[in-house]
């Protein structure tokens, strides 16, 4: 039985509890109420309250009424900032107001007028001399033990799991702060922030499926975009400025996993004349700077694993972490067909792979990721699998770009960006080729971004964060599902 089925006895009883309030001459739906005070306000206003002591300070307090106990007498109301007990008494309650008790649920939201007091027992209460009725709940919450666990209300029904899990609530406002101090250091670092297109004609900037849409008026194809990064060195090469960040979504049309939602939030930046060595120790600063500012500490507990975030943190080449986990130097090996048989040697299947990079990345995800818990800077990618960053100073097949991972995560993705404008565009033919023999993550060709890189880009580092992974590690949580308010869920039936 749903929630909203006419048959439902509890929504019906509610419905006419609302009927019976109207008839009293009380809108269950008003237009307002004016609020003095919120729970945790009082409790540090009154901490020094003894027990038994009366104030005759009126107060109006708002909330959910989360108890009703004695028919009434005492109510447990929540508010955005914690609970604070209500009673109710005939002494000072007139006759429309205690038969006004009987029309509540718990569910409803009130108001409160009344005194403060400490009961004998020491908690917090008002006694209430006026009760409003702010909204009338027409659906019972869920029972406490079921209603805190179900994934499916917890899930599709954010709300309620809002409503009856203070973990939850303290989850999203903690991903607000992390936002807010990433946001607060890039723009004290002399960053601005800027917004590019939601919608691309060609999407870019990352190796991953997009999702398609079509513009009517247009009669075009668009793409939601997989990554900003295109877009926000235009800005670059426009001179906006050389400093630029970008906060908010990207979409991805790939699978869904505890750390992978189509929908995410993505924090790029690009800053001219620095490089990927200039990053890796803004990646160590940005991300202890903001664990420290929002938990105090930069020393963090993920399920059961302490992880210091302070800087500075290891930087491993990734050619050397797979050495170390399987014996085999790729920077020796020449062929794709060589790198194939090597990963083989290993219990690791690469014939599907198309270029010996992602031979050596694959290698890398199977037998080094897991072991990456404490911070570290994996380092000198292979251009294969980085046709946007540029050549390594030191050797042609790899390229300056980094991946910082923390608890076997990729949390951040780096380069020094590549600003030759032909070498960028044999780079996107050697993508198309790649798409035209199966790989449809490959990076398209973007003609208008070769031209803006042909007006010139200065020295650029470019940097990616996941910012819900970010947010999963600092709130200890183990789905990104926990950390997003309304994750992409399966549909039902």
């Amino acid at each position: 039985m749903s929630p909203q089925d006419p048959n439902n006895i509890y929504r019906e009883t509610r419905i006419k509890k609302a009927e019976s309030l109207r008839e009293m001459g009380i809108n269950p739906y008003p237009y307002h109420f004016e609020k003095t005070h919120e729970a945790r306000e009082l409790e540090t206003r009154y901490q020094h309250l003894e027990k038994g002591e009366e104030t005759e300070n009126q107060v109006r307090v708002a909330g959910r009424i989360m108890s009703l106990r004695n028919n009434g007498m005492f109510i447990d109301l929540h508010d955005t900032s914690g609970k604070i007990q209500i009673f109710s008494h005939k002494s000072a309650l007139p006759e429309p107001q205690l038969a006004l008790l009987k029309l509540l649920d718990i569910g409803d939201m009130i108001g409160i007028t009344g005194l403060v007091r400490r009961t004998p027992r020491g908690e917090l209460t008002i006694n209430a001399q006026h009760i409003d009725v702010l909204c009338k709940s027409l659906l019972p919450l869920p029972e406490k033990y079921h209603g805190l666990s179900d994934v499916e209300i917890r899930y599709r029904q954010r709300y309620l799991d809002l409503i009856v899990n203070p973990e939850s609530r303290k989850t999203l406002r903690l991903r607000s702060q992390i936002i807010t101090a990433l946001r607060q250091y890039l723009v004290k670092k002399g960053f601005i922030e800027v917004e590019t297109p939601m919608l691309q004609s060609i999407p870019g900037g990352a190796a991953a499926r997009p999702f398609i849409t079509h513009h009517n008026a247009l009669d075009m194809d668009l793409y939601m975009r997989i990554a900003p990064e295109l877009y926000l060195k235009r800005l670059v090469v426009g001179g906006l400025s050389e400093k630029v960040f970008e906060l908010n979504r990207v979409f991805r049309n790939e699978g869904i996993s505890t750390r992978h939602n189509p929908e995410f939030t993505i924090l790029e930046f690009y800053q001219a004349y620095a490089d990927y060595n200039d990053l890796m120790t803004f990646t160590e600063d940005l991300v202890s700077h903001v664990a420290k500012q929002v938990l105090g500490t930069c020393v963090i507990t993920y399920d059961g694993k302490e992880i210091n975030l302070s800087g500075p943190w290891p930087r491993k080449p990734m050619s050397e972490l797979v050495k170390e986990a399987t014996g085999i130097d790729f920077l020796t090996i020449e062929s794709l067909e060589e790198a194939q048989k090597a990963a083989q040697s290993v219990g690791i299947d690469a014939d599907r792979f198309l270029t010996w990079g992602h031979v050596v990345e694959e290698v890398f995800a199977e037998r080094v990721e897991s072991t990456l818990i404490q911070p570290t800077h994996v380092i000198d990618y292979p251009l294969d699998i980085s046709p946007l960053a540029k050549v390594h100073r030191d050797n042609p097949r790899l390229t300056e770009r980094f991946e910082s991972f923390v608890n076997s995560w990729e949390l951040v993705n780096a380069f020094s960006e590549l600003t030759d404008p032909l070498e960028q565009r044999k780079r996107f033919e050697a993508q198309t080729k790649e798409r035209e023999m199966g790989d449809d993550e490959a990076q398209r060709m973007d003609q208008d971004f070769l031209t803006a890189l042909e007006y010139g880009l200065p020295p650029t580092g470019g940097w990616g964060m996941g910012v819900d992974r970010f947010i999963m590690l600092l709130t200890d949580s183990p789905s990104i599902r926990d950390v997003i308010a309304f994750p992409t869920l399966r549909s039902r039936g």
